[in-house]
């Protein structure tokens, strides 16, 4: 596994963190290859006092970087692009976008440079190398892709899709951990109606996920498969799935991902 020089992270916020505590872990990167900017640097003083270069300059982050890392929020990509295209070599640079809806051809106009542009969404389990992202390049064949793949794939899981699917991913996958951590938020409120302390029922609930999780992945098993083997007829828990059927539980979760998913269409528009 190659060890990369420098990586610029534009945007300090919970993604940008999330990636750049990633990266460390996944030992591709030292701390003091990484640069992390942010306009209010003081709220980012833990990682400078860690060894992670934080700055306000971006332009002079990406001046020092190979592989930029470009954070920020929809609304602030153009003014963002516009500050740093002077400083990005084509021969020198590759660009990877967690931007939400911003397509890779709106970032090449934008740049006007033929430079390797990848999308990826991770996830902020990307901190604790559990993260699920998805990538997509508009060219697969000059390297860039399987760069990020190996990024990424260092700290999670990858999945390489077109990339009119990523908007689709940003709801599955970015959008979907906050959809899974209330439920078991919920999981928990329900096992201190039925007798548990708060912090024993979160730990059994989050345990209990984990455990779902794993058997669908260590198994490559379809949920329903795995259902199966935990209801019986008359039994207490498909009166248990039914209740939360009759409820909307899995018409809520659908809603919910078609939701975000639209409105993530919606997040960026090129000016």
């Amino acid at each position: 596994m190659k060890l990369y020089k420098k990586a610029a992270i534009l945007g300090g916020g919970n993604i940008g963190q999330a990636i750049a505590n990633g990266l460390v872990s996944s030992n591709l990167f030292t701390e003091a290859n990484i640069y992390i900017t942010k306009r209010r640097i003081d709220t980012i003083k833990n990682f400078s006092e860690r060894g992670f270069i934080t700055t306000q300059d971006n332009r002079s982050a990406v001046r020092d970087a190979e592989i930029i890392i470009i954070a920020v929020q929809p609304k602030q990509l153009d003014e963002i692009l516009q500050e740093i295209k002077s400083e990005i070599k084509e021969e020198k640079h590759l660009v990877i976008s967690v931007v939400s809806g911003a397509s890779i051809m709106a970032i090449k106009e934008l740049l006007r440079k033929n430079i390797p542009v990848v999308r990826a969404m991770p996830n902020t389990a990307i901190a604790i190398g559990e993260s699920m992202t998805c990538i997509s390049s508009d060219i697969k064949t000059n390297g860039a892709i399987k760069i990020a793949e190996e990024i990424f794939s260092s700290v999670g899981k990858t999945m390489i899709i077109e990339e009119d699917l990523m908007v689709p991913a940003t709801a599955l996958c970015a959008c979907g951990i906050a959809f899974f951590l209330r439920a078991i938020r919920a999981a928990s409120q329900g096992g201190i109606e039925i007798g548990f302390h708060s912090e024993e029922a979160i730990f059994m609930a989050a345990q209990t996920a984990k455990g779902a999780a794993s058997l669908l992945l260590n198994n490559d098993a379809h949920p329903e498969s795995e259902i199966d083997k935990v209801t019986t007829p008359r039994g207490i828990t498909i009166s248990g799935l039914n209740q939360m059927e009759h409820n909307g539980f899995s018409s809520a979760m659908i809603k919910g991902l078609v939701t975000s998913a639209e409105k993530a269409s919606k997040l960026y528009k090129n000016e």
